[in-house]
């Protein structure tokens, strides 16, 4: 199950969220999102975990939870939705 974690403070790394959530159960991956321009983080992450009883349980726990001096969002993260690219170049023709 993929869970996404937001309200993350800008100076949490990926291991510190994975250790957070591992008191709940194996976390097969965590990770912190990264702004690509200025590679400082974006302020929130996602973890996974396989047992979807564990994970569960961990949203329940971890939803509201301070970590480092912020309070987590956490819930099931969604699919990911297609968006059109934003911006680029478009050929207009008159």
């Amino acid at each position: 199950m993929n869970i996404f974690v937001g309200n993350v403070s800008r100076n949490v790394t990926d291991t510190e969220l994975r250790n957070a959530f591992e008191q709940y159960g194996a976390v097969k991956s965590a990770v912190i999102l990264m702004d690509r321009d200025t590679g400082e983080s974006r302020g929130f992450g996602f973890v996974e975990m396989d047992n979807v009883q564990e994970a569960n349980n961990a949203i329940q726990n971890m939803n509201g939870y301070e970590l480092k001096g912020r309070r987590l969002n956490v819930n099931e993260a969604r699919p990911r939705e297609d968006r059109p690219r934003q911006g680029g170049f478009q050929k207009r023709r008159y």
